[in-house]
């Protein structure tokens, strides 16, 4: 434990080299605050998704070995930095440095097999404390980078890890778990094994507990050093001084922690640390403020402000209660996972990891969109008294469960003890419920459940139309937001159009689990409404041009509702259809819903032009027009208003209309098994190059054509691409259902990498004439391949769950396992979706980091074109090639329809 502890705490140290370093770069390469939150961040990242890898390859491999591999492999990195002269070499090495961060679950794994559960606690928040390698860095990279510059500061540090791998490995020896089960000649667990507990709630639960008492600790100390310079305008080295008074007691008395688990619970020191942490971050939130009271005698003014000194002790005791929370959420993992430390520990640690990445990022986002320093602590409110609302929800909940059934035996008034049980008549069944659904029946499926199938199809489709036009609505209105008097920057109107995608793609996660829980009936019709929401919000936020600008982001994140509704929407229909139908339906359901996008654009260029609301819709803003025509009335509020009817319409004829299937009920639990499916993560991959591309491109498209073309009006061929993408999805699900989706996927991605190549060609001859049109062209090849991919990639998810069936459930009746493959297809088909809706923010923020950092977008399509070759290989290999998975059905598939045919 106390080499563990020694070399956890120097690659800790590693880990958190620039939040030194980073200062003098940042000056040295002119970067904005953003761009220094992306440096500093990077290697947590890297250490964060690399911990559940690293976890399962200590519990496989054992933890000595490959916590020296991991200092070896950190060691090259961070010296290798020194060589890096530009911001994109110093992102790369910030990767390679973040392997360090991967160590902690690699300790973890490794330390706690060598003490009892009793003492589990202790041993591993000492192991912990190895967090003060912050402080560490804090202390004297501050005092080399002044004598001798920050490539010093590398060096040495690299240095230091080499020789701590040396003696590491010299003075260790590998865990009793190890030497058994190599003595015994036992075989480790699988790796998909290893992935089963992460199916427990439970877990994500704990991940959330780290994210803030690791994740904000990581990311406050990579952020407090700047943001002591630059609010109280102290020098560097009395920064990084102040600083570790957060880092060690943050650190150190993680071992403390570890002893009050094991004495008094874990619960109840999370508890503390949360309350306390709420108090601490309501009170370093609060920004320097001016009060003029009215009294008797005349204003009295008086300011209100934290001092270094206030900041530095509040902060103090944040960093102490830190201490003893992460010491209590990791005291919960063996304990309860005893057999699984590594993979859970590694994904609890992931998330907290992954808070050190994306808390200094959007640090510097609300800097530069609020203008306050405090608005880091202002988040970190709101994160700590979420986590402890919900941790006493759930504690409330276990403790109703546990005394249920004696809550039960009691009547409900006390006088009634005694007296005989009322008779309960059976409650009438509604017919919204369908409890016998069985669609694989033939006989069945044509006298009745056809028609109840189409039912439900044709009214998910407008529910899922008004959903994309409202979650990409944004994108039209903010060109328009400067000609009503609204001044934002460019970047300012460009986080307005991407945040959306951001807020879609993650609400999709949630949403893709959501319709077995509650049913298809009930969430679609909520989610629908919901689209009431942003669409009123921005009505009448546009009609004031003095509206903060806080308040447009919040709708801007309000629009992802209609993002997020495509993975409930795709899940509740794929329960409705049989295997042979489900691609076409699919494909139907989302490509005629993905038309929002086209009619969005189409559509409120025209109706913002008229006051079809009369005196209801408010006035127009009268915007420049011709020099002939003067100004002109602009009803932009229209953008929102025109589609409020119809949202109203939708959500009436879900509730009255559709219906729920009582066979696809079940609990996130159950559902978490995709977790578990390697064909997931694969699945997810394809459907991000295809569905990832679509909504990428359609958001990116209009931006790209005006800088590369600012000649043309692109702007007015907008909406093409995405009416082929989502037509050519609608029309083509058939393909799949004839042919095979692996095939049709394979050949999708051959026909995107060629788009790619067009499109690559005609930008290096965009000077020539007709340029735009060839380009214009490639794009619309990659639109129409997109959605016949898009609809290919869905229509493998469920044959592939079909046939995985056979083989995890071998003992199972054909029934449950067609019951079975249906609600793991269900969940898959909105996790992935969910996933690939994540493309809507990065292809257009990939054209502009391509743009800043090299001057034009070939190097973001170059990637994207890498990346389709990926695809492609991954495609033929597992599903496609003979011998894949799909390949024997989809041959079998493609002879009959032929035949009949």
């Amino acid at each position: 434990m106390a080499m563990s502890t020694i070399a956890f705490t120097a690659c800790f140290a590693v880990w958190t080299i620039f939040a030194i370093i980073g200062i003098q770069i940042r000056q040295d390469l002119g970067l904005s605050e953003t761009q220094f939150g992306l440096l500093v961040g990077t290697p947590i990242l890297t250490g964060s998704l690399i911990r559940v890898v690293l976890g399962i390859w200590a519990d496989r491999y054992g933890g000595r070995v490959v916590f020296v591999c991991t200092m070896l492999a950190a060691a090259v990195a961070t010296f290798l930095l020194t060589y890096a002269t530009t911001y994109p070499q110093m992102l790369l090495a910030a990767l390679g440095v973040g392997i360090s961060g991967g160590s902690f679950a690699v300790g973890v794994a490794y330390v706690s097999r060598w003490y009892p559960a009793e003492k589990q606690g202790t041993a591993l928040g000492i192991f912990g404390a190895g967090n003060v390698g912050a402080a560490v860095t804090k202390f004297f990279a501050p005092l080399v980078l002044v004598a001798f510059g920050w490539h010093t500061v590398a060096e040495i540090w690299a240095a230091a890890l080499v020789v701590m791998a040396v003696v590491f490995w010299f003075t260790t020896r590998d865990d009793p778990v190890l030497t058994e089960r190599r003595r015994s000649g036992e075989q480790p667990k699988s790796t998909w094994m290893e992935l089963e507990p992460l199916k427990n709630i439970q877990v994500w639960r704990f991940s959330l507990y780290y994210f803030f008492v690791f994740g904000a600790f990581v990311a406050l100390a990579l952020w407090l050093p700047q943001y002591l310079i630059k609010v109280y305008g102290v020098d560097i080295r009395l920064a990084g001084i102040i600083a570790a008074c957060f880092s060690v007691p943050a650190s150190l008395f993680r071992a403390y922690g570890g002893h009050l688990s094991d004495v008094y619970g874990a619960r109840r020191v999370m508890y503390w640390t949360f309350l306390v942490s709420v108090a601490a971050t309501f009170v370093l939130s609060y920004p320097p403020t001016d009060y003029v009271v009215r009294g008797v005698n005349g204003p009295i003014a008086f300011h209100a402000e934290l001092g270094v000194v206030g900041f530095t002790v509040t902060i103090f005791i944040l960093g102490f209660f830190m201490a003893l929370g992460k010491a209590a959420v990791f005291k919960h993992i063996p304990v309860y996972y005893p057999k699984n430390v590594g993979s859970v520990g590694g994904l609890v640690g992931m998330i907290g990891g992954l808070g050190g990445f994306i808390l200094p990022i959007v640090f510097g986002l609300l800097l530069d969109l609020t203008g306050l320093w405090t608005s880091c602590f202002m988040l970190l409110f709101l994160i700590a008294a979420g986590s402890l609302a919900w941790m006493h929800l759930a504690v409330r909940q276990m403790e109703r469960e546990a005394s249920q059934e004696s809550i039960k035996a009691l009547p409900p008034f006390p006088e009634m003890q005694g007296m005989a049980t009322p008779v309960r008549k059976p409650v009438k069944e509604s017919a919204a419920v369908l409890t016998d659904w069985r669609p694989e029946d033939r006989t069945f499926w044509q006298e009745k459940g056809r028609k109840i199938a189409s039912r439900n199809l044709w009214l998910s489709i407008p529910a899922l139309l008004l959903s994309f036009a409202i979650w990409q609505v944004w994108s039209v209105v903010v060109a328009k937001l400067p000609l009503v008097g609204f001044t934002f920057t460019t970047d300012q109107l460009f986080w307005l159009a991407a945040l959306p995608g951001l807020s879609g793609a993650t609400l999709r996660i949630f949403y893709s689990f959501m319709v077995p829980i509650l049913g298809g009936r009930l969430w679609t019709t909520l989610t629908t409404w919901s689209l009431i929401i942003p669409a009123l919000g921005i009505g009448y936020a546009v009609q004031n041009p003095d509206t903060p600008y806080i308040v447009l982001l919040i709708l801007a994140l309000l629009c992802g509702f209609g993002g997020g509704n495509f993975a409930s929407s795709m899940a509740n229909i794929s329960f409705f259809y049989p295997k042979s139908e489900k691609g076409n339906a699919l494909a139907l359901n989302a490509g005629l819903g993905n038309l929002g996008v086209s009619v969005v654009q189409f559509v409120v260029p025209l109706v913002i032009t008229t006051g079809i609301f009369g005196g209801l819709g408010g006035d127009p803003a009268m915007v420049p027009a011709t020099a002939a025509t003067g100004e002109t009335p602009l009803w932009l509020q229209n953008a929102g208003f025109f589609f409020i009817p119809f949202i109203i319409i939708a959500a009436f004829a879900n509730w009255f209309g559709m219906n729920d299937i009582a066979s696809a009920k079940a609990s996130f639990t159950e559902q978490a098994v995709i977790f578990q499916r390697k064909h997931n993560w694969i699945m997810c991959w394809l459907y991000t190059g295809t569905f990832g591309s679509f909504i990428g491109y359609s958001a990116g498209f209009p931006l790209l054509s005006k800088t590369l073309f600012p000649d043309v009006n692109a702007l007015q061929f907008a909406f093409l691409g995405p009416l082929v993408g989502a037509l050519s999805r609608s029309a083509t699900g058939w393909l799949a259902d004839k042919y095979g989706g692996a095939r049709v996927t394979f050949w999708v991605f051959v026909l995107m990498m060629a788009g790619v190549c067009g499109v690559l060609y005609f930008i290096g001859i965009k000077d020539q004439p007709h340029a735009f049109w060839g380009f214009f062209a490639s794009f619309l090849v990659l639109f129409f391949a997109a959605g016949v991919g898009n609809a290919s990639t869905f229509q493998m998810i469920p044959a592939i769950m079909g046939k995985e069936m056979g083989r995890l459930m071998p003992q199972a009746t054909p029934e449950a396992r067609r019951l079975q493959a249906e609600k793991e297809s269900a969940a898959i088909t909105g996790f992935t979706s969910a996933i690939a809706a994540f493309g809507a923010f990065f292809i257009p923020k990939g054209y502009g980091s391509s743009i800043t950092l090299t001057g034009g977008p070939e190097a973001a399509l170059w990637a994207f074109l890498i990346f389709y070759v990926t695809c492609v290989l991954i495609t033929w290999a597992v599903y496609a090639r003979k011998g894949g998975l799909l390949h024997d059905i989809e041959r079998g598939r493609a002879r009959p329809a032929s035949a009949n045919a």
